[in-house]
């Protein structure tokens, strides 16, 4: 199937402009909450046993804004704000971005003296592995090993080098490091809409029916959302790799330069996390 050249230019133009807008709202509301978090858990333990919920004051755009943390809050007369169609948002826009650059492309996808494979093949690679990625991450998660977060970590890690290794020889370099990015990306929207919204919903209703929240909902939304904000670096990295194929995807050691290129990601976003 092919596109007219002009049509899919401002199709290409129209999605990467949403898509990275959304991106940004996503992304910055994450480390936002992220650093909002941290903050108030310092408030917390400056106030335990005072009665006094943990507050943070900040100045922005010529006001001054207050914070409070409740676990336990007066959802009946309150007006909750949620965050979640930035994520939809990002992923849809950027999987249509998928679509339409590298499997209606042409070309882009495959690279003959990598593999010579069809089209229809190794779209159904790309997809098949966002799919397998989400529904495996999802497991290993829900089982014990979701827990250990340092051997998780470890585990994730060696599973990322093996795909980039796999995609590289499978794939285009080029392609191969988009739909790493795009694993990342299908795996923080999963997270947002299929573990964290859900279990958000669950604690209000809760609270709503006089109950007390289930505290293990509240720490798994609370553990995804931290996984999200170390995978949006290496996303990143990845997203923008294919402005330098010299030093990224077009290197002999393209493999290894990704998975380093996650690495860094993660241990950056965890100097972010404190700041």
């Amino acid at each position: 199937m092919s596109i007219d050249p002009n049509v899919s230019e401002w199709l290409n133009l129209i999605l990467r402009w949403t898509h990275v807008f959304a991106a940004i709202m996503w992304v910055g509301t994450t480390y936002y909450f992220t650093w909002l978090d941290a903050r108030l858990s310092e408030e917390e333990k400056a106030t335990a046993n005072t009665g006094i919920a943990a507050q943070i004051w900040m100045v922005h755009s010529g006001g001054f804004y207050v914070v409070e943390k409740r676990k336990v809050p007066d959802l009946a007369s309150r007006a909750l704000h949620w965050f979640r169609w930035e994520a939809a948002t990002t992923w849809l826009s950027g999987f249509a971005l998928l679509v339409l650059v590298y499997y209606l492309g042409g070309g882009v996808l495959i690279d003959p003296d990598v593999r010579d494979i069809s089209t229809t093949t190794a779209i159904g690679i790309g997809v098949g592995l966002l799919i397998a990625v989400w529904v495996i991450y999802d497991l290993l998660m829900l089982s014990p090993l979701g827990k250990q977060e340092k051997i998780f970590a470890v585990i994730a890690y060696l599973v990322v080098v093996a795909i980039s290794y796999g995609l590289t020889r499978i794939l285009s370099g080029r392609a191969a490091f988009i739909h790493v990015g795009a694993m990342f990306g299908t795996i923080m929207a999963g997270n947002v809409w299929s573990r964290i919204l859900p279990a958000q919903k669950r604690m209000m209703a809760a609270i709503n029916a006089g109950q007390k929240p289930d505290e293990a909902l509240s720490a798994q939304a609370k553990l995804r959302s931290k996984q999200n904000t170390f995978m949006a670096v290496p996303t990143v990295f990845l997203m923008i790799s294919h402005h330098y194929p010299a030093a990224t995807y077009g290197d002999r050691n393209n493999w290894l330069i990704m998975s380093l290129l996650v690495l860094a990601g993660w241990i950056s976003a965890k100097f972010i996390r404190r700041a």
